[in-house]
């Protein structure tokens, strides 16, 4: 039985996540106490204190799920639960790629940070949303999009979450019309997410271009545990193409489906959720229920898995 980690990724947080890694590990403290260096202001009191408004700021809650994704990561992998391949959902992608090796967490929080912090600007200068469509086939929400969209107003596929769960992102004018014709279309469920960008769209294109230079004057290791790529749903070690791949990530889709039953064909039966949430439990079950599914957001869950 092979076990990989699952990362999540920005809608993941809560207000006073990792306090009790802070309060009662090493590590949790060490990272803790680094970031809001790297981070130049206090992650740690935001993260533990809130208000929840500010946490969901793209800024915050990006850097805020790495650090607490990476510092259970760490334990857990100390603990002597080494796993055989990792993966995250959009950002969680940057927690997998620390934990294989990739690079180190400084190096990731600050790679995470600039992210967070363009993707942010990105949604401002060019302004978008996203929405899930549960109940429509990837073909039936991929020919909405193709006939929605037009030269300077588009939506695409973002997320392919589950093989019943699609989101789109783009432009807003263009994003509604999808909706609108999901609806009409028979789609079970279409909500529009409360996101502060077009992200996974091309509408990131100056967020990509920020982070691409930033990656390319970061040292990346090739991975000690195959990561698996959200642009390719397929495991590298290699440094390069985990560069590309991280710079790809954030203005192309998320092929999250495709990603987990990758890594089932590659004999994991087992995935841990590593990080605040239950979002990508629900997912694995959605795309293949036979899969073992479980998750890992406290100490307490951490000290139960120690003596299972």
């Amino acid at each position: 039985m092979l076990t990989a980690f699952l990362f999540p990724g920005q809608g993941s947080q809560k207000v006073s996540m990792g306090y009790d890694l802070y309060k009662y590990t090493d590590v949790g403290k060490e990272y803790f106490d680094l970031a809001n260096d790297i981070m130049e202001c206090n992650i740690k009191d935001i993260i533990f204190n809130g208000p929840d408004e500010k946490l969901k700021e793209t800024v915050f809650t990006q850097p805020a799920i790495f650090i607490v994704s990476v510092i259970i990561g760490k334990i857990l992998i100390d603990r002597g639960l080494m796993p055989a391949m990792v993966a995250g959902h959009s950002l969680g992608e940057y927690s997998a790629c620390t934990i294989s090796g990739s690079f180190s967490f400084e190096n990731g929080l600050s790679l995470v940070k600039l992210r967070a912090e363009n993707m942010q600007i990105a949604g401002k200068t060019n302004p978008g949303t996203m929405a899930a469509i549960i109940g429509m086939s990837f073909e039936d929400i991929q020919n909405i999009c193709t006939t929605t969209s037009e030269e300077n107003c588009i939506v695409v596929p973002a997320n392919h979450n589950s093989p019943n769960q699609i989101v789109i992102s783009g432009n807003k004018t263009a994003v509604e019309e999808a909706m609108d014709q999901a609806r009409s279309s028979g789609a079970r469920l279409v909500k529009e997410l409360n996101v502060s960008g077009a992200f996974h769209s091309p509408l990131m294109h100056s967020a990509k271009d920020a982070l691409s230079e930033a990656l390319d004057k970061t040292k990346i290791n090739n991975a000690n545990i195959p990561v698996y790529s959200n642009v390719s749903a397929t495991a590298t070690l290699k440094s390069d193409e985990i560069r590309l791949n991280l710079k790809n990530q954030i203005d192309s889709p998320v092929l999250w489906s495709n990603t987990i039953r990758n890594m089932k064909n590659d004999k994991a039966s087992k995935m841990i959720e590593v990080g605040p949430g239950k979002i990508l439990q629900g997912l694995t079950r959605k795309i293949d229920k036979d899969i073992q599914s479980m998750g890992m957001e406290n100490l307490e869950q951490i000290n139960e898995f120690a003596y299972v």
